[in-house]
């Protein structure tokens, strides 16, 4: 202790001098004066140990003993209030950092049935676990006891050397893992797949046991599990599962080709009702565009004839009174003797107002005002007919153009 200041053989600084590996160092003095500096670096506690009881701790820190910073041991042994006397106490420095990387292995197989195929088979494990103190006044009082220090190696076992925990961590892992892949219903040949999940529930049920020691297992994993390749239970119950596999396979291949198949027709449906509206749609186009234009060329017919007729210089009204005139003479009217003879002649004009109807291709709009003109040329031709005249032959009261009895034309 080169660096530490000693009056009249007790020490007046109080600080770590173990080494970086250990887990636990005790202080070689026991015998200290109030007003000593207690000094406790980061990751460390520092605990006061008398009689078997771990008393005051102290985190990381500078500190000057006084009474009031130790009432733990100030109730177990009564403290000097004068500064020149002493007082004797262990001090143990703890290190709280968590220690990486410790190794573990199953020392012997685990005999268990396979929950799946109900084989018996016989696995190994091993893996790696970290590990630190979660209560020094714990490790101290069960484990440490009055050793004057404390290496990992003596917890967990290193170079052939047992360890005080892994007994009770094989144990544990070896009890455990069978019953978990019973519980979970975990096949041996997909056990790789659930490492981490045994990883998990393995760490809860180990830290069970080591809170009663003042310790914590933050990580646990299982890097390995060993399976017997050459038992011959183990080689029949792969041969089961490529078998149980290739069918399932071949199941889920007809399934996914029945889907394929029903998926193909769904769409072919659809193509061929989208087809059959797009062509529904094509005929009801091309009709609407082949009655628009019959439509329009009635309508540039009529255009036509009407801008004719404007410049020949004559209406509607005067065209169809020249036809009607036209037609009448056509056939004869006044020809025929008597009513009937007037009748036929009015009977032969309706005749011709039709047969122009179908000759200039107009419609019922467009004639109705010619038809109005016809029929008062009609009446206006009937009332001259209705004037008798009398023939030179004798023959009285000829109401047509020609004598009923010789035949003569009427005189003017």
């Amino acid at each position: 202790m080169d660096q530490q200041i000693k009056r009249e053989g007790l020490v007046s600084i109080i600080k770590y001098d173990g080494d970086n590996e250990a887990l636990v160092w005790k202080h070689p003095a026991e015998d200290f004066k109030m007003g000593t500096q207690l000094i406790v670096h980061e990751s460390q506690e520092a605990v006061f140990f008398k009689d078997g009881r771990a008393l005051d701790v102290f985190g990381a820190g500078r500190y000057t003993l006084e009474t009031q910073r130790l009432p733990l041991l100030e109730q177990f042994f009564k403290l000097p209030s004068d500064a020149e006397k002493t007082f004797h106490s262990e001090i143990y420095y703890v290190n709280m950092a968590t220690l990486m990387g410790i190794k573990w292995g199953t020392d012997s197989k685990i005999r268990l049935l396979d929950p799946v195929s109900g084989l018996p088979i016989e696995i190994g494990a091993c893996g790696e676990f970290n590990i630190r103190v979660s209560n020094s006044r714990k490790l101290l009082r069960k484990v440490v006891g009055t050793a004057s220090g404390f290496e990992p190696g003596k917890l967990f076992g290193e170079n052939g050397e047992k360890g005080y925990f892994r007994s009770l961590v094989i144990t544990q892992v070896k009890s455990s893992l069978a019953q978990i892949i019973k519980e979970e219903n975990i096949s041996i040949l997909e056990i790789d797949a659930e490492l981490l999940r045994l990883s998990d529930i393995l760490k809860s049920r180990i830290n069970g046991m080591f809170e009663e020691y003042g310790l914590t297992m933050p990580d646990f994993f299982i890097n390995r599990m060993i399976t017997p390749d050459e038992d011959p239970s183990y080689r029949r119950m792969k041969e089961q599962y490529a078998q149980q596999y290739l069918l399932i396979r071949q199941e889920e291949i007809k399934r996914m080709e029945a889907e394929a198949a029903a998926e193909r027709k769904a769409v072919e449906a659809q193509a061929e009702v989208r087809l059959k509206v797009i062509e529904a749609q094509g005929r009801a186009e091309i009709l609407k565009i082949q009655k628009s234009a019959e439509a329009e060329g009635y309508r540039m017919q009529a255009a036509a004839e009407a801008a004719e007729m404007q410049m020949k210089g004559y209406t509607y009204q005067q065209e169809t009174s020249r036809l009607v005139s036209m037609e009448a003479m056509k056939n004869g009217i006044g020809n025929s003797a008597g009513g009937a003879s007037v009748l036929g002649d009015l009977a032969g004009l309706g005749v011709g107002l039709g047969a122009m109807n179908g000759v200039m291709n107009m419609t019922k709009d467009a004639l109705s005002p010619m038809a109005e003109q016809g029929m008062q040329m009609g009446q206006t031709i009937e009332d001259l007919l209705k004037t008798s005249w009398d023939c030179s032959c004798g023959q009285v009261e000829n109401t047509g153009n020609f004598c009923s009895n010789c035949g003569k034309k009427r005189s003017k």
